[in-house]
């Protein structure tokens, strides 16, 4: 009869050689467990119809343009105009005769801002997402609604909807907006592919989807002035009436197309190499644009602007993830009637800042994120030289 000994050390035996198995899995299962999402996301990416192209690297691969004079703490002594009542407050227009504010919010909203107390007012909904604002010359507001369209509100609150397509195409999204003496409406379509809710699918593709129009009042007519454009955006007509200055943000570039003069039709750049991405613009009445610059470049968007297959994954992650993360340190730049920098003001906290006004010794911020208008005494808070 075997002994007690014997008996242990075959239980023992037996015991390992079943556990070998287990042992020889356990590595299997967990490269297994690390390849089905990867194998997953490869998959994903391949099904994925979304195609980027090849961006034109040459046209905005330099550094950003070097600004001497600059406030990079802009936030420090700034003042929320209208805090909590304000929601996305994209684009500002400014009636001295009033003192009125106007702005689009987010909820669709177009409402008036007293200078003096603060005060806001409802005017109108639009139902849709208005972005850019231009004053008419009979007290009207002209909105360019990213939803519906190029828009008139009359002094009454009448909303008439002007125009929402060119050749064609329909507007999808329609982003800036200035009017010249003569009545002439300018107007951006940024894309007419991708809506708001999907203009970062428009940049990560890296295709011209944007428009560059005009709208005349009296014959109705809308006309494609630029076709081809990496996401059109903020518009201003210069105070000289001989061209109109239109934002070009994927490209850091501002443009200028002549519409009086010698060189009518003609298009030419006006600023290269911004330090951010250009949104609005404004003209001041004091000799000076104040271009929007809600984000500026990074090591990511370079990446992703050099490379497509970057791009396709970024918009797989947007599409099926999250969106991406709000890139900082967004602000204002100040440029003379020439296009040289004059002003930086911006700060590392700020993000989407959409558009800057002066009025008066003030500065006035829009953005598509915060719930007020950001105001900034240029008197106590200047720009300073850094150099």
């Amino acid at each position: 009869m075997p002994d007690s000994t014997s008996e242990s050390i075959l239980q023992s035996q037996v015991s390992d050689s079943a556990n070998q198995p287990r042992k020889r899995l356990w590595p299997f299962t967990l490269v297994l467990s690390a390849m089905i999402p990867v194998l997953a996301a490869v998959l994903v990416y391949q099904l994925d119809s979304f195609d980027p192209a090849p961006m034109p690297i040459h046209e905005f691969g330099q550094p950003p343009m070097a600004v001497s004079v600059r406030n990079d703490r802009m936030l420090k002594g700034a003042e929320f105009v209208g805090a909590g009542k304000l929601q996305g407050p994209e684009d500002i227009a400014y009636d001295p005769k009033s003192q009125l504010i106007y702005t689009g919010c987010e909820d669709g909203w177009i409402k008036r801002v007293r200078l003096n107390d603060s005060a806001v007012e409802n005017l109108v909904n639009t139902h849709g997402r208005p972005l850019g604002l231009a004053l008419g010359h009979n007290n009207e507001v002209i909105v360019a609604d990213a939803y519906k369209g190029l828009l008139n509100i009359s002094r009454d609150g009448e909303v008439e909807l002007l125009t929402d397509e060119a050749d064609g195409l329909k507007f999808k999204l329609t982003d800036g907006v200035d009017i010249a003496e003569n009545g002439i409406i300018y107007i951006t379509d940024a894309s007419y592919k991708y809506n708001l809710q999907d203009n970062f699918l428009d940049i990560l593709e890296g295709k011209p989807h944007g428009r560059f129009l005009s709208f005349d009042p009296v014959t109705r007519k809308t006309s494609v002035l630029v076709n081809d454009l990496y996401f059109a955006n903020g518009v201003a007509v210069s105070p000289r009436q001989d061209f109109v200055i239109f934002c070009e943000t994927i490209l850091r570039r501002c443009r200028k197309y002549y519409i009086q003069g010698n060189k009518q039709g003609n298009l030419e750049n006006f600023l290269d190499n911004l330090p951010g991405f250009p949104d609005n613009i404004k003209y001041d009445g004091d000799g000076h644009y104040w271009i929007g610059l809600p984000a500026v470049p990074s090591v990511t968007f370079d990446l992703a602007f050099r490379y497509p297959f970057i791009r396709k994954a970024m918009a797989i992650m947007v599409k099926y993830i999250a969106p991406l993360p709000q890139e900082k340190n967004a602000g204002v730049l100040v440029v003379d009637l020439e296009g040289k920098p004059v002003a930086y003001y911006h700060d590392h906290e700020l993000s989407t800042v959409t558009g800057g006004l002066k009025i008066g010794n003030r500065l006035y911020c829009g953005s598509l994120i915060y719930p007020h208008i950001i105001s900034l005494n240029l008197d106590q808070y200047p720009a300073r030289a850094t150099v």
